[in-house]
């Protein structure tokens, strides 16, 4: 990986406010960090630093660091983070990771395929790509900016592993090397396809009609919710019990009454003579 000079400065002011007018005068705020070295405040100009991210290979930048008046004016340096505007692109904010030339490094590199596969080619096979990226150890010029794959001769149920990369010699892959980078699966046929679609279709349904079940219990057949019984025992409230003692007293005088009541007088006289007349 080849270095590329950049110019730095010390950055005095960390707050929003300052942040926000160095960018408005051409400045983009950064920051720079080691495992050996305390982290520093930086400047960088925005033109210089948009133009060396779009003009890259890869994510994976190496630049050689010239920071004005500072102690240690020359340092080398991986882009670790970039931060962008959202809505314009624009870099807002750059983080810098310090390495040093003698020491091993693990970053992750870009995997890009060449050719056509001659299972997509041929038998109507498709190509998928597992893992776009791989972690690679090494010293910082010697890491490679992407590695490139020929997918050209893979045929349908075949696939390029970890293991089979190429690295530069001074270079090593990190991780399982039986892991699947790109491979070649078979076509799907039209069974296949409907079959998932009906399985799809049917899981839906089931899905629906199992809720349905669940309300139509809690309606008719499911037994009474907590709160429920606890409404149901304090059913009867206090104007009811009340309206039911008032209630009471009221029949209890109506009943008698009527009891009470004798026939009138002229109900005797009449019914003695009908009495009298039969004999």
């Amino acid at each position: 990986m080849k270095s590329v000079l950049l110019n730095a400065a010390p950055r005095a002011l960390t707050r929003r406010a300052a942040a926000k007018a160095l960018r408005t005068g051409g400045r983009i705020p950064a920051v720079i960090y080691g495992r050996q070295v305390p982290s520093q405040n930086l400047e960088v100009n925005a033109k210089e630093m948009e133009d060396l991210i779009h003009h890259s290979v890869s994510e994976n930048i190496l630049v050689d660091l010239t920071i004005k008046e500072d102690a240690r004016p020359k340092r080398l340096a991986l882009v670790q983070e970039v931060q962008h505007n959202p809505l314009t692109g624009k870099v807002l904010h750059v983080d810098f990771h310090e390495v040093a030339e003698n020491e091993k490094v693990i970053v992750l590199v870009p995997v890009e395929t060449v050719g056509e596969a001659e299972g997509v080619k041929t038998e109507g096979g498709v190509l998928e790509h597992v893992l776009f990226k791989v972690r690679v150890r090494g010293l910082p010029k010697d890491l490679p900016e992407q590695i490139t794959v020929d997918v050209s001769h893979l045929k349908i149920g075949q696939a390029i592993h970890l293991g089979e990369l190429k690295v530069p010699a001074n270079c090593e892959l990190v991780g399982d090397k039986q892991i699947p980078i790109i491979a070649v699966a078979a076509p799907r046929t039209e069974e296949e396809e409907a079959a998932e679609a009906a399985a799809a279709a049917e899981a839906v349904p089931g899905e629906v009609e199992m809720i349905k079940e669940k309300r139509e219990e809690g309606e008719e057949g499911a037994p009474p919710a907590k709160g429920a019984e606890k409404g149901a025992e304090k059913a009867p409230a206090k104007g009811a019990e009340k309206g039911a003692e008032k209630a009471v007293p009221g029949a209890e005088k109506k009943a008698p009454a009527g009891a009470e009541k004798k026939p009138a007088a002229g109900a005797e006289k009449k019914a003695a003579p009908a009495a009298e007349r039969k004999k």
